[in-house]
C-alpha cells in the first residue's frame, strides 16, 4: 500500500528562523490592511476616507449614522472574524501537528460534528427544555453549548481510542467518522422538530455567516480563543517533536499523553466557539496552516502564530468580499472559504505531488 506524499516535512532543514520572522512580519502587515479592508468597505456609503477621518480623531465630518455603522456595525464584526479566523487556523495547525498530517482538520475528530450538534441542539431546544439553562447563560448560552458539544464529542473519542495509555490516532480518525456520522443523523431529527424561523437560523449558520456581529458576541468566545492562543509557546515544542513519533517525542522528554489531551481541548475550545458563533466556514484551517508551511517551515513556534495572523487576515478578506460582491445582499461567508480554499488547496496537492487515484492503493 503506497501512502500519500505530502508537503508536511520531518525535519527541520536548517535554521530558518530569519524566514520564519519575515513572513510573519508580512503577516502582520497583511493582517492590518485586512482589518482597515473590513472597517473601510461595505454596501454602505462609509469607505476608507471616512475610516481614515474617523481614525484621525476627525469623527465630526461623519454624520452620527456614519459613526454608528462604524462603531456598533463594523468594529465589533471585524474582531469577530479576527477571532474566528485565528481560532480556525491555529486549531487546524494544531490538529495537523498532532496527527504528522497536513489534511488533519479538527472536523475528523468530531470536534465540528459534536460542536454543530450542540448548537443546532440551542437553537431548536432553547425556547422550549433548555430554556432554563438558555435564560441563566444569556449570550453564552450558544458559544458554551457548542463547546461542550465538541469537547464531549472529543473526549469519548479519545477514550474509545485510548488504552493502556496509548492514543491510537487510526482509531481516532475511524471513530471520529462513526460518531460523525451519528451526531448527522441527530441533528436531522432535530431540524424536523423545528419551525420556520428556527429553519433559517439553522441553514444561514450552516453556510457561516458573520452577520448579525456584536460585542456581546465577541466577548463571549474571546476567552475561548485567548485560551488556545495563550498556550501556543507551551505545545509547540512537542508538536514539533511528535513529528518524529510518539516514541521519538517520550524519550525527547516530552509527555505525550498529556499534550494530546491539552491539544484536544484547546481543539474543542476554539472550534466550539467559532462554530457557535458564525456557523460551518471551511478550509481556514487547513489552507491557511498548509501555505504557512511552505513558506516558514515546519516549526510551530513560527506556525502556530502564523496561523493565527493568517487566519485572521483571511478570514476578513472573505468577509469583506461576502459583504459587498452581491451587496445589497450578504454572500455566506463559508460559501467564500470554499471557493478560494478549495482550488487552492487541490492546486497545492496535484502541483507538489502528482496525485492520482493510484496513490491510495
Amino acid at each position: 500500500m503506497r501512502t500519500l506524499s505530502l508537503p508536511f516535512r520531518t525535519t527541520v532543514e536548517g535554521d530558518r528562523s530569519r524566514q520564519g520572522f519575515a513572513v510573519m512580519a508580512g503577516l502582520v502587515v497583511l493582517l492590518a490592511a485586512s482589518c482597515l479592508i473590513s472597517l473601510g468597505v461595505g454596501p454602505t456609503g462609509v469607505g476608507l476616507g471616512d475610516l481614515w477621518s474617523y481614525l484621525a480623531g476627525d469623527a465630526d465630518r461623519l454624520t452620527t449614522q456614519e459613526r454608528v455603522i462604524l462603531e456598533a456595525v463594523r468594529l465589533p464584526r471585524t474582531a469577530l472574524g479576527l477571532l474566528v479566523g485565528a481560532g480556525l487556523a491555529v486549531s487546524g495547525a494544531m490538529m495537523q501537528g498532532l496527527f504528522r498530517n497536513p489534511l488533519a482538520d479538527p472536523g475528523i475528530v468530531g470536534v465540528t460534528a459534536g460542536a454543530g450538534l450542540a448548537a443546532v441542539a440551542a437553537i431548536v431546544l432553547g425556547n422550549g427544555i433548555l430554556a432554563p439553562v438558555a435564560l441563566l447563560l444569556g449570550s453564552h448560552f450558544l458559544p458554551l453549548m457548542a463547546f461542550f458539544g465538541g469537547l464531549l464529542n472529543t473526549w469519548a473519542l479519545y477514550l474509545i481510542a485510548t488504552r493502556d495509555g496509548r492514543t491510537s490516532t487510526t482509531a481516532l480518525i475511524l471513530c471520529g467518522i462513526a460518531i460523525g456520522a451519528l451526531t448527522a443523523a441527530i441533528m436531522g431529527l432535530l431540524i424536523v422538530m423545528a419551525d420556520d424561523r428556527q429553519l433559517r437560523d439553522i441553514t444561514f449558520w450552516s453556510l457561516g455567516s458573520l452577520g448579525g456581529a456584536t460585542f456581546a458576541r465577541m466577548f463571549s468566545i474571546l476567552p475561548f480563543i485567548a485560551a488556545v492562543l495563550v498556550i501556543i509557546p507551551f505545545v509547540a515544542r512537542g508538536l514539533d517533536a511528535l513529528v518524529l513519533g510518539d516514541a521519538a517525542a517520550f524519550h525527547m522528554g516530552i509527555p505525550v499523553q498529556r499534550l494530546k489531551k491539552v491539544v484536544i481541548i484547546a481543539v474543542a475550545a476554539a472550534c466550539g466557539a467559532t462554530v457557535a458563533v458564525a456557523g460551518s466556514i471551511g478550509f481556514v484551517g487547513i489552507v491557511v496552516p498548509h501555505l504557512l508551511r511552505l513558506l516558514m517551515g515546519p516549526s510551530h513556534r513560527f506556525l502556530l502564530p502564523g496561523s493565527a495572523l493568517g487566519g485572521g487576515a483571511l478570514l476578513l478578506i472573505a468577509d469583506s468580499v461576502a459583504r459587498t460582491v452581491a451587496a445589497p445582499a450578504e454572500l455566506p461567508i463559508g460559501v467564500i472559504t470554499a471557493l478560494f480554499g478549495a482550488p487552492v488547496f487541490l492546486f497545492l496537492l496535484l502541483g507538489r505531488n502528482g496525485f492520482s487515484t493510484r496513490d491510495l492503493s
